[in-house]
């Protein structure tokens, strides 16, 4: 007769992607936890932040960074915008 595998012990082998992907929390620091404390009331630099730090851990370095950047012009745009009106 075979063992009963619980469902709880399925998923203490895999990786959760949902809740704690690796390119996350690969640091002493959640990157939710710095998100949360430096740009809580800016979505643009939160992406700016997001794509920065897990830039080294999520597989595609160029990507993120430049996913970072067109974050870094809007934010530039949007407060460029500000100063003409």
């Amino acid at each position: 007769m075979k063992p009963k595998i619980k469902y709880s012990d399925l998923h203490k082998s895999k990786t959760d992607m949902v809740n704690s992907p690796p390119h996350y929390t690969n640091t002493k620091w959640e990157v939710i936890d710095i998100l949360e404390e430096f740009f809580k009331d800016d979505p643009l630099l939160w992406q700016c932040g997001k794509y920065l730090l897990r830039c080294k851990h999520k597989g595609d370095l160029e990507e993120d960074l430049s996913k970072m950047i067109w974050y870094a012009n809007r934010k530039i745009k949007q407060k460029m915008d500000k100063k003409v009106k």
